[in-house]
């Protein structure tokens, strides 16, 4: 049996701009925060197609939407998702399970997470009980501890067909 462990890992500053959605797995997010960034900034969709990528020995997303690429500027981070699973299903294997870690002071993720699970589960097309999300904080240490931003650290299990 071929079984592939990807990690991935993301962070964005977060700001406060009334026209910027917080957009986390897909899903967008009731807050008075955003995420900076060249795309939407979704640090769940980012690490979490590293994650998939990285379980397949494949090239990271920076190689595949680079930041500095004019014609990505505010791109729906579901594209990249999009992409990783096109790897997937091209190399004959299938997502089995994603955990996802998110890394931050606030906004608090407890009331979104259900959101954010289907959110996933419809752009992973896996079942939203193999998605796992929880969150931490840094203790006030650092920068997400002094509210400047969210992390988020993604693991993909991939199982060959």
């Amino acid at each position: 049996m071929d079984i592939r462990l990807g990690n991935g890992l993301d962070f964005h500053r977060l700001i406060q701009d009334s026209h910027r959605p917080l957009i986390l797995g897909g899903a967008t997010i009731e807050s008075e925060f955003a995420l900076e960034g060249h795309s939407d900034a979704d640090i769940i969709l980012h690490a979490l197609a590293d994650a998939i990528l990285g379980a397949l020995a494949g090239p990271d997303i920076g190689e595949l939407f680079p930041d500095t690429d004019p014609a990505l500027k505010n791109m729906d981070s579901a594209r990249i998702i999009e992409k990783a699973r096109s790897f997937v299903t091209d190399r004959g294997f299938s997502i089995s399970n994603v955990d996802i870690t998110i890394i931050g002071e606030r906004p608090k993720i407890k009331p979104h997470k259900e959101t954010i699970r289907r959110s996933l589960s419809r752009l992973l097309a896996i079942d939203v009980e193999r998605i796992g999300i929880k969150a931490t904080t840094t203790e006030k240490m650092g920068f997400a501890g002094r509210g400047e931003g969210l992390g988020c650290l993604a693991t993909a299990l991939l199982i060959k067909l």
